[in-house]
């Protein structure tokens, strides 16, 4: 279970929020830095950015789920006027001054004002305050509603915080005042493929690399094709909360029906042991197991995935099993983690959380932990932040034991409403150790600690 080899150097970028990003390599790009994980390219606004140090341990991968490192990076449009000094009038001591935003929007300048409330909500989106973002593009839109940064902006916001429908009403207006913008094109396709018009997304992707190449957009497009490719012939059905997506002689309809059902028993229970459900009806596709493969390019050990679509491999099923009722339970948790941290949930407390929710307790793998803990040889939790799909099947399974331990210890000490608020924390653009130490009182080291003592309690050593 333990993980081998020692650790080459790597570059990390260090955020004005207090978050890093451990990349493989980071390179300047205009107005962007962009930075490699293992085979994916990624990048953030220089503006979000404090530093960049060379060296230092790298990152086992990227955030699964959406965050704004994975949203387009933008170039404020000729659609804005000249900032100046706007940013220093309204950016103070790291954050928006509320009184120096009042003063302009009272001199009856409806650019001005649309210009410094963008300026205010481009602050607090990159920083991770996606709700007052929100509010402060809404108010830029009352001034501008025309304006196509500001759209392009709030339609990103509105995906990342699971309100894809409306965002595809912006996105679409954006390309409509501003054409020949790639970023519109590129924010409409990322819409589309959260509302399942992959058809659309792709031809949207495909203009926005007309009008300039980028090697994110591009990494979009090849994804959505894949996927357009495998579900060529595929059909769907409807329920309440979810539309699945199948082969129509792969499964039975019985089957189906089952697996809406679980589904939407599952929705319930999460609803009420979690609160805040996906806005928009939920996309679950179901696959034979080369597809899902192909599509996705998991690693060999993934049993299911969630990219903002519940990809399931059904082979040789015909009927529900308990083990695919839990393994769809895990991924809806996914969706639900994902409204309720806004996107910025760490990777070890988002498994965690799901497995804690399928339900699965650690049983044999108890003792185990509390050895590599004791002996300090378990990977430190800051090192789980990012996406476990770079794993070897063994490092997946230590992984996925030590992130299920942390938050059953927190459950166990605190209660399922500190997971909430550690989740809600996250939303509002805290750091994983501000969220800590805000709920639990803990930072990492002293998690740590806690939760090695918690094991050989629990387990002994």
């Amino acid at each position: 279970m333990m993980l081998a080899g020692a650790p080459a150097s790597a570059d990390t970028i260090h955020l004005k929020n207090g978050r890093t990003i451990l990349a493989d390599h980071v390179r300047e790009n205009g107005s962007r830095y962009e930075y490699d994980i293992g085979d994916d390219t990624y990048a953030i606004p220089k503006s979000a950015v404090d530093h960049v140090e060379a060296g230092g341990t790298p990152t086992l991968s990227a955030p699964s789920g959406k965050s704004s490192a994975d949203l387009p990076a933008f170039t404020p449009a000729s659609s804005l006027i000249n900032e100046g000094d706007l940013p220093k009038t309204i950016i103070k001591d790291g954050q928006v001054d509320p009184d120096a935003l009042a003063k302009l929007e009272s001199k009856g300048n409806s650019e001005l004002s649309a210009t410094a409330d963008f300026i205010a909500g481009k602050f607090e989106f990159e920083h991770g305050n996606v709700d007052r973002g929100r509010r402060y593009f809404e108010s830029a839109l009352r001034f501008q509603p025309d304006n196509a940064t500001v759209l392009i902006y709030y339609a990103a916001l509105l995906v990342r915080t699971g309100n894809a429908a409306q965002a595809l009403t912006y996105a679409q207006h954006a390309v409509s005042v501003a054409p020949q913008s790639p970023d519109a094109y590129t924010v409409l396709g990322y819409a589309q493929q959260a509302c399942d018009r992959t058809k659309d997304a792709v031809a949207s992707w495909k203009h926005s690399l007309e009008l300039r190449p980028d090697s994110a957009v591009q990494q979009y497009l090849d994804k959505a094709q894949r996927e357009q490719s495998a579900e060529s012939d595929f059909v769907q059905r409807e329920s309440s909360h979810f539309v699945l997506h199948y082969e129509g002689k792969q499964t039975s309809e019985a089957f189906r029906a089952q697996i809406i059902a679980a589904l939407e028993s599952d929705y319930d229970d999460l609803a009420r042991d979690l609160g805040t459900p996906p806005h928009d009806n939920i996309l679950v596709t179901l696959y034979t197991e080369q597809t899902f493969f192909d599509v996705t390019r998991a690693p060999s050990w993934t049993g299911a995935l969630n990219d903002g679509k519940l990809r399931i491999p059904i082979n040789g099923l015909s009927s529900m099993t308990p083990e695919l009722a839990r393994v769809l339970r895990h991924e809806l948790a996914h969706s639900f983690i994902n409204q309720l941290s806004a996107g910025r949930c760490p990777i070890w407390l988002h498994e965690g959380i799901a497995q804690l929710m399928e339900p699965k307790s650690l049983g044999g793998d108890g003792r185990q932990l509390a050895r590599l803990f004791k002996s300090q040889t378990n990977i430190p939790l800051n090192l789980l932040e990012g996406s476990f799909m770079r794993f070897s099947g063994t490092e997946a399974y230590l992984a996925y034991a030590e992130s299920l331990a942390a938050v059953s210890y927190i459950n166990d000490a605190y209660g399922l409403s500190d997971i909430q608020r550690i989740l809600q924390r996250l939303s509002e653009g805290s750091s994983t150790e501000a969220a800590l130490r805000a709920t639990i009182h803990s930072d990492y080291g002293q998690l740590q600690s806690e939760l090695g003592k918690y094991l050989t309690d629990k387990y002994g050593n």
